[in-house]
Parts: structure tokens; sequence; C-alpha cells
């Protein structure tokens, strides 16, 4: 019996092994396209190794200078400045070959303030070559080197078109992370258009970036995020510490509309619209009764600027370029420098209520801008026109005619003069105002050094506030 049970065990056995083996035959030439994007994409993708030298500074702790600022009373040491000495910083990164001639895209922060021949690249197959900077653009944090081949072959990857991402499409990153040498990793888009801080900044945002959950960590940075076609569809830039599942990655329609000028002149050239504008705030929406909380408010237009050819008027809220949403002044700003020189863009802006369509082509950015003068720039205000909704809300008179106070910017002149949101500004000097074209044709005639008079309203009562006006 116990032999006829050990049989049959063996025999079971020997079942499930032929069914294991023949399990392993099945689909056996099988590739996954994963696959085939890494074996395509990955000669193109190289490691860099920067080098930077870094300048510091010390005190001695025998100088003055130093009781100076740790105990707050010198000892009748002789005074002696801050010592400095310099230090090697090493850095690494990612970045990819995109063109024969040995063109590489990487982030700005991974190349900015290298040594001279400090930037080192190694391919796939080993060979290691010392690359130039051709272009930097430190806003977007893109970059492009270059290596010389020496008539060698160089494998490139092909550049996508990141306007036709969807959310939940594969997503494959190659790079360096913590200079492990071209580690795969693998995910999907987890959204599009993300605005996010940029590390150690001060308050300045990246915008419209690809989210991804492939792992990305440092070291990724420059390196392909690539879609199933292997192309490649945004450069991996940013992490957020302490998470896990984001990563960002600059889509690479941005990098393609920068290239022709970093590799030309070596920075962006960048566009301009001719307005100054500013945030949406909820004042300023209620009080001028617009429709949205969002976008870029007009407060300023320069004479003869695309913005005045295409018709853009005081107090128009930009709310889309292109069909692209804008979400706030700064956006607006980073928008329409990066749009190509000599382009027609769409702006949608709301008027009155209404969104209107206007088309204003771009020129380049003058190095010298001379403003058409406004209140906003130099006092750290927003007016508007009085209207009867206006005098509604804050309790204003009739007889009591000028333009109302929407907004005060924190810590600007105007606050420091004590002027508050819902006060009216009735002269400049003996100049009557009534409208905000009044407003700004007083303003402009303002006189650095000139002394300034303004007669306002504010809470029943009416009075003179004098400063010097400083541009």
């Amino acid at each position: 019996m116990k032999r006829v049970r050990v049989l049959l065990i063996l025999a079971i056995l020997a079942l499930s092994i032929g069914i294991l083996v023949n399990a392993t035959t099945v689909n056996k030439d099988y590739q996954s396209p994963i696959m085939k994007v890494v074996n395509l994409a990955s000669p193109a993708v190289v490691k860099i190794d920067v080098v930077r030298t870094q300048t510091l500074s010390y005190y001695d702790p025998f100088s003055e200078d130093f009781f100076k600022k740790f105990f707050g009373f010198p000892f009748g040491f002789p005074q002696t400045p801050q010592r400095q000495f310099k230090r090697k910083i090493r850095a690494l990164g990612s970045g990819f070959i995109f063109d024969e001639k040995g063109y590489i895209i990487t982030n700005a922060h991974v190349v900015e303030g290298s040594d001279k021949g400090g930037i080192k690249v190694t391919l796939l197959d080993g060979d290691e070559y010392t690359a130039s900077l051709v272009g930097i653009d430190t806003r977007k944090d893109i970059a492009i080197i270059k290596i010389n081949s020496h008539g060698k072959h160089l494998p490139t990857i092909e550049l996508g078109d990141s306007s036709k991402l969807k959310i939940g499409e594969w997503a494959i990153a190659i790079g360096n992370p913590l200079g492990f040498q071209h580690t795969v990793t693998v995910g999907v888009i987890s959204a599009l258009d993300r605005k996010i801080p940029k590390p150690n900044s001060n308050g300045e945002y990246y915008y419209h970036m690809i989210q991804t959950d492939a792992a990305i960590n440092p070291g990724n940075s420059g390196g392909p995020l690539l879609n199933i076609y292997g192309q490649v569809i945004g450069v991996n830039t940013a992490i957020v510490m302490n998470s896990e599942g984001l990563g960002f990655a600059i889509p690479i329609n941005t990098v393609k509309d920068l290239m022709n000028s970093l590799i030309n002149k070596g920075k962006v050239v960048k566009a301009y619209l001719g307005v100054s504008v500013q945030d949406v705030t909820p004042d300023i929406k209620e009080g001028l009764g617009l429709k949205t909380n969002k976008g870029a408010i007009v407060v300023n237009i320069v004479p003869g600027s695309p913005a005045a050819k295409a018709g853009i008027k005081y107090e128009d809220v930009i709310i889309a370029v292109d069909g692209q949403s804008i979400d706030s002044a700064d956006e607006l700003v980073d928008t329409i420098q990066y749009k190509p020189v000599g382009s027609t863009v769409r702006l949608t802006v709301e008027r009155n209520g209404e969104d209107i369509t206007l088309y204003a082509t771009l020129i380049e950015k003058p190095k010298k801008i001379t403003l058409a003068r406004k209140g906003e720039e130099k006092f750290g205000i927003v007016v508007a026109t009085l209207t009867n909704e206006l005098r509604a809300k804050y309790d204003i008179p009739r007889g009591i005619n000028g333009v109302v106070v929407l907004s005060v910017k924190e810590g600007s002149l105007a606050q420091n003069l004590e002027i508050r949101v819902g006060d009216v500004i009735m002269k400049i000097g003996r100049t009557t105002i009534k409208t905000i074209d009044d407003w700004h044709k007083a303003t402009a005639n303002l006189k650095n050094g000139s002394k300034v008079v303004l007669y306002l309203y504010s809470g029943g009562e009416r009075y003179l506030v004098t400063f010097t006006y400083h541009e």
C-alpha cells in the first residue's frame, strides 16, 4: 500500500513538473513592450558627473567679528574679515542625447555653476566624454550640453509630443538615481498640468508639469520620461521628499520650444506681451463683479506693445493663453515669455462679465521697457472707477467721486501710508480723478523725487496724504 502511495505521489510530481515545463514554453519569444523601450532608449541615456567650486566663509574664532556676531560686544581684538576657503562639490545627474552631433538635454540645476571642464558624460557602453555647456535657462530648469564624439556614431532618442498625453498611460523613467547607472522604473502618467513649488525657492513654481508614479530619486534629474513607443515625453526634474509615487517631469514640448534658442544663443530669448498684471484677489473679484477668482488682471499696458495692438484694456482679466488656463499673474508671465518670439497667441479675456478672444503677436522682450506709470507699480494698490455697486459695497455717498482702492500690497508704500481697501482717491495734486483713465494719466506725469499729494475719502472723512515719489 505504501508502495502504491509513493508511486502515486511520484506520478503527480512528474505531471506537475511536466506542466511547469510546458508552461515555460508558452509564449517563449514574448518581449514586453517596456523591455523594447528600454533596449531602444538606454544607449542614448547618459550619466552626468559635475564638479563645481564652492566658496565658503567662516569666522576666525579669535577675531573681533566673531565676538560681535556671537556675543554682541568687542573684546578689543584687531578687526579681522571673515576667512574664505574653496572646496570642490561633486554632483550627479542624468541626460539624454537627442541629436547625433552630440547635443544632450538635462536639467539646469544639474550643470549650473560647473567648473570649466567639470562636466563628464558616461554612455551605457562605458565611453566617457567631457561636455561643454551650450545653453541654460534656470527658470524652466533646462540646459543643453554637448559632447564631441570624434566621428563615432552616437545613439539618440526620438522626442515625442507631450500635448497628446493621457492620464493612465505608461510612463518609463531611465536615469542614474543615487548613482545606480541606467536604472529603469515604470509607472503611469498620474496627472497633467501640475503646479509645484520649486525647491529652495522664494514663492516660485514649476507650471504645467507631468506627474508620474514611476520612481524618481536624486540622480534621475535630467533623464528622460518615455512613453510606450520609446519617445521622450518629459524631462525628469523634481521629487517630493518624504513621499512615494510622486515624481514630476517638464513636458518635452516645453523643451522643444526652447531648444533652438538655447543652442543658437546660449539662453532663451523671452517673448513679450507688454502688460503688467496682478493676481485676482477676493476684493478685486467682488469689487469689479468678476465671474472668475483666478487669472491675471491687467493694471498697466505699455503703449505700442503687442497687448496694446491686440486691444487689451485696463481691468481685463486674462484667463487663458492658447486654451491653457491661467490661474495667476506669475503663471501668465511664465507662459508668455516662453512662447516663440513672433508667434501669435490666443488670449481669453474676461471683460465686463463676458469672455472675449483677442490675438497678440509677441515680440522679443526689450532690454529696456518704458512703462506708462501706474499706481500699482508706485504705490502698491489696484484701483477701479467708482461704480454704483462699489458705492454700495463700501458705503460711499453721492458727491464723492474718484477711483476706489480694491487691493493694497503687503509692505507697500500705500500700506505704510495707511491707505485701505474701499478708500477713494479723489485728486492727485490739483488734478481731479474721476475714472481709471484719469488715474493713469495723472500718475504718468509723476517725476522721480517729486512731492505727491493725494486727496482721499476714507471712513466718512476727507484727508490729504503726502509723500516723496521715488521710481
